[in-house]
């Protein structure tokens, strides 16, 4: 058979050795000065989340209580809670802290655990620390398919506090939004990504404003910055407010998205965009509730779209609505990029990759996960029919990758940073800490729909560990069963082997092996090509490979050549652009190249080396894997398939 690699996705070689910061490679990953432009476009696609949680937050932390009786204790202590959940876990933890570990200039629960395994030692630490990034990334889905369902519900939701006659149709828009948002994927987000930015100025400076007015004849509302209100909730209210924590978080979903966003932007221009305008904002927007609740408590039925004259509260449904697509927009790009990052690692197999720009490698459109989340999506909004609902099963997805990174951040500041182990263990031990509160809290929401992030991300977990063990053992069993390379070449000037005119590229997931498809064409054909290609591709654990270090050629024999492609996980393979830009060294015309590649077809074995669910999931996503041809941009028309059975 031919190597696993290729019909399976490529190969995954991590390399050792010291971190490299994108200041130490020159021209690579340099952050630009940051501009205005830049800083609005920060606005767009990073704070689009977190940006629309005022519409839900302060209303589903209060609705804990008797909602005919809310007391100054309860707002205040709510409001103290939200305040210092935005300062430690956004300001302190993502933006002074984990927002410094870059993998040359990406960001991103799949480039933390990158680095964490680079700086670490030992096969059962590394597999456990993939382990750990790799459910953060599965909670990631989760997270993803929730936000868009509760974001547009919620924002549509006001049409009942400023069109009441319309409340019956609250659930069909925000359905008929949803679909027409998944609708418009394939075109990317380059069309609309200009107007992302001016859309969300407004939305924070109107949030912003509105809070401001109901604050300045309530100012006593700011007084709750002190914890103490926060505490004294906690004593006053005990296991209540442990629940009420679990609906705070959501004050903080859509942080990920700071330190996921940073390879596009790099992390000043995201520091100042929170620090100077958007926490400030929130901040405002969420007293300004307070301060409303304080003097009118009958406002518990929506605080946000209370706020402010009359007047504007349809314009702020339609503004709200805007931006809650924006945020779904931000999530569903993040979540296309986090597919792409798993295929590329060797934890997905492959799937249709469509680039969306001409100029911009992260504009992808993955026709699969738009599916996914789209049917998800749709289904979570009929389920649950109101975002009160939905905030529910909000917050565990969030709060438990909040858990992985502050794992994953411990090591890497223990061993890239040199922080000793007792300001590793104590800093983000504390965090960690935090963390486990919130997501402790949110664990009692499982029974209120808490299951459905929770069971999409151990079910994609179990998924991504079934195919890398999967692969791991195809590739086991191809060296086993292949023909080194070497002694091959030696025999071939003695062979009666018939070489015809032409170029053969055989794609191979071990460049010291034969390919079997060469194998083959020998066996059925009797014949090799003049020139003769060996082709193999190889992920690295950094975002990017450097074009300098793109190709690898080396001649094995007259006519012979071995090419290794490498490239980083947030790249997608074209392995007919890098040969073409290989043309002159190897002298050959890749016009006139055929492609010969192996077409494995698995079936169950009668001793399997997985447990039979896996063997079942590792089979059903192969099935469902596409081609390698689309997946490397080969043309279908210059592609010799060689099939062989198989059993696993």
């Amino acid at each position: 058979m031919d190597a696993a690699p290729v019909e399976y996705g490529p190969t995954s070689r991590h390399h050792e050795g010291i971190y490299l910061s994108h200041d130490q490679e020159p021209g690579d990953h340099r952050p630009a000065k940051p501009s205005l432009g830049m800083l609005m476009a920060v606005l767009g696609v990073v704070y689009g989340d977190i940006g629309t949680s005022p519409l839900y937050a302060f209303k589903a932390s209060l609705q804990l209580f008797d909602a005919d009786k809310t007391t100054p204790v309860e707002i205040m202590g709510v409001l103290s809670l939200i305040f210092w959940s935005l300062i430690v876990i956004v300001t302190i933890k993502y933006v002074f802290l984990v927002m410094r570990a870059d993998n040359r200039g990406e960001g991103g629960i799949l480039a933390l655990m990158a680095l964490a395994q680079r700086v670490s030692v030992g096969r059962s630490v590394k597999s456990a620390i993939a382990l750990v990034g790799i459910a953060g990334a599965c909670l990631f889905f989760g997270d993803g398919v929730i936000t868009p369902a509760i974001s547009v519900l919620s924002a549509v939701e006001g049409l009942e506090v400023s069109a009441p006659d319309l409340k019956f149709y609250v659930l069909p828009i925000s359905i008929v939004v949803i679909l027409a948002l998944f609708a418009m994927q394939y075109k990317g987000t380059g069309s609309v990504g200009r107007v992302f930015g001016p859309i969300m100025v407004v939305w924070f400076f109107l949030i912003g404003l509105f809070g401001l007015m109901e604050i300045v004849p309530h100012p006593y509302v700011l007084l709750a910055i002190s914890p103490t209100y926060a505490i004294a909730l906690c004593i006053q209210y005990k296991g209540l407010a442990f629940f009420v924590l679990g609906a705070v978080v959501l004050c903080v979903t859509g942080a990920e998205a700071l330190y996921a966003d940073m390879g596009h932007f790099g992390a000043k221009p995201i520091r100042i965009s929170w620090l100077v305008f958007v926490l400030p904002c929130l901040i405002l927007n969420y007293f300004g509730q307070g301060a409303l609740m304080m003097h009118d408590p009958a406002a518990i039925e929506n605080p946000f779209f209370l706020m402010g004259p009359v007047w504007m509260r349809l314009p702020m449904v339609i503004l709200a609505t805007a931006a809650t697509v924006i945020a779904s927009q931000a999530v569903i790009s993040g979540a296309f990029s986090m597919a792409r990052q798993c295929m590329q690692l060797g934890f997905l197999p492959r799937m249709t990759v469509r680039h969306t720009s001409n100029t911009e490698e992260g504009q992808i459109y993955v026709p699969q996960v738009n599916t996914a989340l789209a049917v998800g999506v749709v289904l979570l909004v009929l389920a649950f029919k109101t975002s009160d609902n939905l905030a529910s099963a909000y917050g565990i997805a969030v709060t438990g990758t909040f858990l992985c990174t502050a794992v994953l951040a411990m090591v890497v500041f223990r061993r890239q940073f040199h922080w000793s182990r007792a300001a590793s263990v104590s800093v983000f031990g504390a965090l960690f800490v935090v963390d486990s509160i919130f997501f402790a809290a949110n664990t009692a929401k499982i029974v209120e729909g808490g299951w459905v992030p929770l069971a999409l991300g151990v079910g994609l977990t179990g998924m991504m560990t079934s195919w890398k063990r999967g692969r791991d053992i195809l590739l086991l069993r191809w060296k086993q069963s292949s023909m080194p390379l070497a002694p091959f070449l030696a025999r071939l000037p003695q062979s009666r082997i018939i070489r015809v005119p032409g170029l053969a590229v055989f794609m191979t997931g071990n460049p010291d092996y034969v390919p079997t498809s060469l194998l083959h064409n020998l066996k059925h054909n009797k014949v090799l090509h003049e020139n003769v290609l060996f082709v193999t591709v190889e992920n690295e654990d950094v975002p990017e490979v450097f074009q300098r270090r793109r190709a690898e050629v080396s001649e094995l024999a007259p006519g012979i050549h071995r090419v290794v492609l490498r490239y980083g996980f947030m790249e997608s393979p074209n392995i007919p652009k890098a040969l073409e830009d290989l043309t002159d060294q190897l002298n050959v015309r890749m016009t006139q190249a055929s492609y010969f590649l192996g077409r494995e077809v698995l079936v169950p074995g009668m001793a399997p080396k997985l447990p039979w669910w896996r063997r079942a999931l590792f089979l059903v996503m192969a099935r469902n894997a596409v081609p390698a041809t689309e997946f490397f941009r080969i043309p279908s028309d210059r592609v010799v398939e060689l099939g062989v059975r198989i059993t696993i």
